[in-house]
Parts: C-alpha cells; sequence; structure tokens
C-alpha cells in the first residue's frame, strides 16, 4: 500500500504524561489538520511544553497515543524556546540537519542558502553563528527547520526571550512557513501573539485541554469559564 502524500491529521487519544508522580497533562485528545496555525495556550504550569514534546515524540507518553496519518519521522521538526547552534558558521548550522536527514550533498548548500534567505540571514552565511544576537540565533533555528521543508513544524515559545522588533521578524517568518503550507503548531504566553497568529487555539489548564476552537470564537466568546477567566487576566489554579 502506497504511504499517504500527508502526515496530517495528528490525532492524540487520551494522552497522560506525569513527571515526579505529579500529573502534567491528563486525558488530552485532539486533532490537528492542515492549514493555519493551530496555538497552544495556557497559564504557566498548564502542560503546554510538555504537550508540544508528547506531540513531536521527543518525550513518550505515559498515557493514550500519538497517531499521524503517515510516516512522521522526517517530515516535522521542532525549534525551541532556547536555540543551540553550532561552533561554526551560519551556513553550516542551516544545513547540518541536511546531513542528518540523508540529504546528498550537493543538495545541502542550496537549500540551506534559501531557507537562510526565508529568514533574512543570507547576507550573514558566512558569520559564526555563535555571534549572532537572540533574535538572529532563532531565526536560524528557524532556518535550520525550514530547510528540511517539514510539513508540521513545532515551535516553543520561539519569543520568549526576544524584544519586540525581533518578535515581530519571528512572526513574520511564522506567517511566511505557515503561507507556504507548513503546519504551525506554537506555544506562548503572549495572548497578543496568539491572536495575531492562530488559526485556531487550544486552551490548557490544569494539564487538560479546556478548548480547540477557531481563534476568533475562543477570543470573542470564549467556551469555558477557565478561558473567560484567563483571558481577562486572572489567577487560574
Amino acid at each position: 500500500m502506497r504511504a499517504p502524500d500527508t502526515i496530517l491529521p495528528l490525532r492524540a487519544e487520551g494522552l497522560g504524561f506525569s513527571a515526579g508522580g505529579i500529573a502534567i497533562l491528563s486525558d488530552v485528545s485532539l486533532t490537528l489538520e492542515a492549514g493555519s496555525p493551530s496555538i497552544i495556550v495556557g497559564p504557566n504550569g498548564a502542560g503546554k511544553s510538555v504537550l508540544l514534546r508528547l506531540l513531536h515524540g521527543l518525550l513518550p507518553p505515559g498515557t493514550g497515543r500519538v497517531l499521524w496519518a503517515g510516516e512522521a519521522a522526517r517530515r516535522q521538526a521542532m525549534v525551541f524556546q532556547r536555540p543551540v547552534l553550532l561552533r561554526r558558521s551560519v551556513l553550516a548550522n542551516a544545513a547540518y540537519p541536511l546531513k542528518l536527514a540523508g540529504v546528498v550533498a550537493a543538495e545541502r548548500e542550496p537549500r540551506a542558502r534559501a531557507a537562510l534567505e526565508i529568514v533574512g540571514l543570507a547576507a550573514l552565511a558566512d558569520r559564526p553563528a555563535r555571534r549572532l544576537s537572540g533574535g538572529e540565533q532563532q531565526r536560524l533555528a528557524l532556518a535550520r527547520a525550514a530547510a528540511l521543508a517539514p510539513e508540521v513544524l513545532f515551535l516553543d515559545e520561539p519569543c520568549a526571550s526576544l524584544d519586540p522588533a525581533a518578535t515581530r521578524a519571528v512572526e513574520e517568518i511564522v506567517g511566511t512557513l505557515a503561507a507556504r503550507g507548513t503546519k504551525i503548531v506554537m506555544t506562548t504566553h503572549d495572548l497578543g501573539q496568539a491572536r495575531r497568529l492562530a488559526g485556531e487555539v487550544l486552551f490548557l489548564n490544569g494539564g487538560r485541554l479546556r478548548e480547540q476552537t477557531p481563534a476568533a470564537t475562543f477570543f470573542n466568546q470564549p467556551a469555558t469559564p477557565d478561558a473567560a477567566a484567563f483571558l481577562r487576566g486572572e489567577l487560574l489554579w
């Protein structure tokens, strides 16, 4: 049987995860379809980053399962809050994941340079990566992911430590990748950012998925008291 042309939809069924005897996530079920970005929001400690890691496959679920429509191993990627860069040039950092993915040598540099163009770092290709600013380093992390042409890209608070200008640059890149057909699944603590980027919102609280709904509905007519309180800036427990 021929493999499907897409790895979406992504389904989670009854996901649970505990650490040190404490439940971080409980009975989370969801479906993520192709299309506009899915943005995960919720108070600190809600389980947003853990959910992202479970969906990506970085963590094994304690209960439940994650189901892709196709073979996802090389068709998804993840970018973290604090990227770890090699002691090499910007170009070499962008090309390195392609080597790990088995891309033939002749294709690596052109693909890496194209990815650097997307994130606005083409002019810095020969600069040592670790001399970049924080915002530039995050853009390089996005370039490394983009070079792989993933169908799904997980982003864990990619703007958490960035200033407004760097945040705006990252958001523009996210928008560009989404417009090119990459499914973005992203966590953020910034509700303004969620409003700007989200096609749908997933709201977590207390380790449970309370809402998954179109962004306009979530922000204008939240379905649960927890979500309404969160949007008012009230402390949730």
